[in-house]
């Protein structure tokens, strides 16, 4: 005699996904720090080169062996961007963006090297509020996200 039995049962596959790209919202005439940073631990400044670039191509702000340089900078950014060269040392690269306007919202990409690194942040520009006032807001979403997702599974056992 042979005896036939069918589990169906129903599992949760969880995924994580981890995204390396920041999202930094600010509202026009504000402020925003739009962040990067070195993994490498043991930085030299005259060997270190960085570019800000917007929209792939944009000259924003480049650090150059160490030392800020605005020479080739796109006219719009001129007197609006900074960055903070005490940090560079703790491989901290992030500038400040002033006075934001609409055509600031998109991709900004930092890239590192020598040690060829390139880090991705999305602004997104609002328009300023009575309730925000001058208020600027990081909501990056670096970091894990957990995402669920049903799976049907079938098991057939013959006796």
């Amino acid at each position: 005699m042979m005896i036939s039995c069918c589990f169906i049962g129903v599992l949760s596959v969880v995924i994580t996904k981890v995204s390396l790209q920041d999202t930094v919202e600010a509202i026009i005439g504000g402020s925003v720090v739009l962040p990067c940073s070195s993994t490498e631990h043991y930085l030299k400044l005259q060997d270190i080169n960085v570019h800000w670039r917007h929209n792939g191509s944009k000259i924003v702000y480049d650090i150059v062996k160490g030392e800020d340089s605005v020479v080739l900078q796109d006219q719009e950014y001129k007197n609006r961007a900074e960055s903070f060269p005490p940090e560079y040392l703790r491989g901290n690269f992030s500038i400040k963006l002033n006075n934001l306007q609409h055509t600031d919202a998109g991709t900004y990409s930092c890239y590192i090297t020598p040690s060829s690194e390139q880090k991705t942040v999305e602004l997104i520009i609002n328009e300023s509020t009575a309730e925000t006032g001058n208020k600027s807001t990081n909501q990056g979403n670096q970091g894990e996200d957990t995402v669920t997702s049903p799976l049907l599974l079938f098991f057939q056992v013959n006796i």
